[in-house]
């Protein structure tokens, strides 16, 4: 087990009932679930945050805990258990979390608040380089010019684990839709470790442990390579997961060609979830046992999604040991 795997994991005392929310299991499947902020519940959260706007979340990172801490506090204290319990939990691990009431780009920066607040009852987001905060936002047209497929539209974006390219802890991934135009296709893919057909083949496989060379496009603005393997283990020892196919760096014909086979089993599985999210709304996924991907969209001249992502590492009250992190 790396520093890279859940140490310690908590189960928090369950609520018996809900405030200011509502859970169940969506439509896709039982693992992955939709987790309902009622109008009233959002409208009290953004009334009591109206004196801070985004750039104070980006200057002072202590109030994006503060945000949350309001948050759950408008949910009777029940809310951050749910989300802990649900994002640890091997059998879910999965969210798609809808705050009624946001569903328009000119909300982008309460949406911002709202995920932060979200995101922070269960750890820290880290630094992303790409654009120098502790989120990034970013465009998808009809045409690309990029040097990843992260804003390729007419083509499948591939499963994959994030944070595979960074000595940084990455347990948890978030992606919220902030605008959509014009827009038919481009459901998120998820794919659950347990219900991939093939795992006990590829994490038994002798190149399953085999430290790879992994890195990213200038695009990222991140330098240095880093080295690990595909897969790992949890603290109870089932099998945890770092992959991309665009950024690992086979150095001869064994390695390549096992890793084009991962892949293709990977995009073939019939396990693989899709799922619309509306704007307003995002995935929130634990992943280290989640991958997740799009799928294409149509043509359209006037094609526009902007996404937001937070990504970072669990954190627990009362807990003893966690690794340390560098982050903004």
């Amino acid at each position: 087990m790396n520093a890279f795997s859940q140490i310690n994991a908590p189960v928090m005392q369950q609520p018996t009932e809900y405030v200011g929310f509502s859970l169940k299991p969506s439509a896709q499947s039982k693992r992955f679930l939709e987790l309902t902020f009622p109008k009233v519940t959002v409208d009290a959260f953004f009334a009591a945050v109206a004196e801070w706007p985004v750039q104070a979340l980006e200057y002072k990172s202590f109030l994006r805990f503060q945000f949350g801490k309001i948050l759950n506090e408008i949910c009777g204290e029940t809310l951050r258990p749910v989300l802990v319990n649900t994002l640890m939990d091997r059998e879910t691990g999965g969210l798609l979390v809808k705050p009624e009431g946001l569903n328009d780009v000119s909300q982008a920066e309460d949406m911002v608040k709202f995920s932060t607040a979200v995101a922070h009852l269960l750890g820290r987001s880290n630094f992303d380089a790409m654009s120098g905060q502790f989120y990034a936002r970013f465009v998808v047209e009809n045409t690309d010019k990029s040097d990843s497929y992260l804003r390729a539209p007419h083509r499948v974006m591939e499963l994959h684990n994030d944070g595979t390219f960074v000595n940084q802890i990455t347990d948890y991934v978030l992606m919220m839709k902030i605008d959509e135009q014009n827009m038919q296709g481009g459901n998120s893919l998820l794919l659950h470790l347990d219900d991939w057909a093939d795992l006990n083949k590829f994490y038994r496989h002798p190149l399953a442990r085999r430290s790879l060379r992994w890195t990213a496009p200038p695009s990222k603005n991140v330098n240095e390579d880093v080295f690990h393997a595909v897969f790992d283990t949890d603290g109870e020892g089932r099998p945890t997961m770092r992959y991309i196919d665009q950024f690992v760096q086979p150095e001869n014909y064994e390695e390549g060609t096992w890793l084009y086979e991962l892949g293709e089993s990977l995009e073939t599985s019939k396990a693989k979830l899709s799922i619309p999210v509306p704007v307003g709304s995002f995935v929130l996924i634990n992943n280290l046992f989640w991958l997740h991907g799009r799928d294409r969209f149509t043509a359209h001249p006037g094609l526009r999604r902007e996404l937001m992502r937070q990504r970072g590492y669990f954190s627990y009250p009362k807990v003893g040991h966690h690794h340390g992190q560098t982050s903004n």
